[in-house]
């Protein structure tokens, strides 16, 4: 069994390092990872491909054709991998490796060990020695946002959107079962529809938040400022929808009940 490994990808040819993904799959077998393109207009698309021919057995290509936000993109990989019966763990990183390979292993032996149903990183718990390098503003504005978020998910999470978490396979159905409100606020969702599903005090007995030991800010970000700008009122539409709908009350699927793609066909094509 493996553990699949999402990594969204907009406009992101001249950062991804071909190098990094190769080494990482060819070193361990017990990965796979799944580069979903959302709808780049550079040559990202010709890269992992470049990528994918290195290791055709250890890599997948999911195409979105029209760019669609991360949690577009991050659903579309899960679906993908839910599919596949040698997944049994389905996790995501960002394309920059600012959470490294050592991190995200890190994450699925504690998902293991710990019998948990998600394990996610934090860049507010540094683990000895570690080290996170971050804008100065884009510090004061996260710490800013991190309230807001604990004030809506009403749970002690130090930090929901570290791009690197892990879940195992049974719990996917239920999180990625339903289109995100937001395209890049989804990790928020995440956690909500976890609560909505398990309770508050389930939630947290299910998941587990674990300092990263390096994390790097790298520039030439996806998320412009007229979007940062309405990131507050973004997360109160999130919070009125989940709080005052019963869209979310879903019952977790068995873990061998796949996903239906057909839906998809128009919208995705996949290298598998």
């Amino acid at each position: 069994m493996k553990t699949g490994i999402i990594i969204p990808c907009y406009n992101e040819e001249k950062r991804l390092s071909q190098e990094a993904f190769i080494s990482f799959i060819t070193e361990n077998e017990d990965y796979h990872l799944c580069f979903v393109n959302d709808g780049s207009t550079d040559k990202t698309l010709e890269v992992l491909y470049e990528m994918k021919e290195q290791a055709p057995n250890a890599i997948s290509i999911v195409d979105v054709k029209k760019n669609s936000g991360k949690a577009t993109a991050v659903r579309a990989g899960a679906r993908f991998l839910f599919n596949k019966s040698y997944i049994s763990n389905i996790g995501f990183m960002d394309a920059d490796l600012s959470t490294d390979f050592r991190d995200f292993k890190d994450l699925v032996q504690t998902l293991k060990r710990e019998n948990k149903m998600v394990v996610f990183g934090s860049r507010n718990a540094l683990g000895s020695g570690g080290t996170i390098e971050r804008n100065g503003m884009r510090n004061v504005f996260s710490k800013f946002i991190k309230y807001f978020i604990l004030l809506i998910l009403g749970l002690p999470i130090r930090d929901t959107q570290c791009g690197a978490k892990v879940f195992k396979r049974s719990i996917v159905p239920l999180v990625y079962g339903e289109a995100f409100l937001s395209k890049w606020l989804f990790d928020v969702e995440i956690f909500l529809r976890l609560k909505k599903h398990l309770g508050k005090e389930n939630t947290m007995k299910h998941i587990f938040e674990q300092p990263l030991m390096r994390w790097i800010h790298v520039d030439d970000s996806k998320l412009g400022m007229r979007d940062a700008l309405e990131i507050p009122g973004r997360l109160t539409q999130i919070w009125l929808n989940y709080s005052f709908s019963n869209r979310y009350h879903t019952t977790l699927q068995s873990s061998n009940v796949p996903f239906e793609l057909d839906s998809m066909s128009r919208e995705y094509s996949i290298a598998a």
